[in-house]
């Protein structure tokens, strides 16, 4: 007499299960992008003078970038004098706490770093610096 039942069995190949494999990559990126904190640039390359009591600054701040012939960045996109109180005002608004910090460079009008830093003032920034590098021998 013949079995039937086992003749019919399939039998199943083993396989590869990666949904398991998809959700823990889905998993570490969720994870990076809430970790990652993202830097806003100025948009110039500034040459900073150097101080020898110069510090660096850890939290997040505003960054206002001044180039060599006076022209003032933000954000990577240039803006003018009078409208850096309102630029300002809207970064202040995201981040309330941030210290703004004007990167002047070292050839640029000392009165431009001053309009600027006024203006930053008057926005509402209760930190106010003009940044500075470190001498080489630091």
């Amino acid at each position: 007499m013949l079995n039937i039942a086992r003749s019919r069995r399939v039998r199943s190949t083993p396989g590869l299960d990666i949904a398991p494999l998809i959700d823990m990559v889905f998993i570490l990126l969720i994870f990076f992008l809430v970790n990652t904190s993202f830097v806003k640039e100025t948009g110039i390359e500034v040459s900073r003078p150097t101080a020898s009591t110069a510090t660096l600054e850890k939290k997040r701040s505003v960054l206002i970038a001044i180039s060599a012939d006076n022209r003032i960045f933000m954000e990577q996109r240039e803006i003018d004098m009078r409208a850096v109180r309102a630029n300002v005002e809207r970064a202040l608004a995201e981040n309330p706490e941030a210290a703004v910090i004007v990167i002047a460079d070292k050839t640029s009008a000392t009165g431009t770093a001053i309009r600027v830093m006024d203006g930053c003032r008057m926005a509402g920034a209760v930190n106010v610096s003009l940044a500075a590098s470190l001498p080489q021998g630091s």
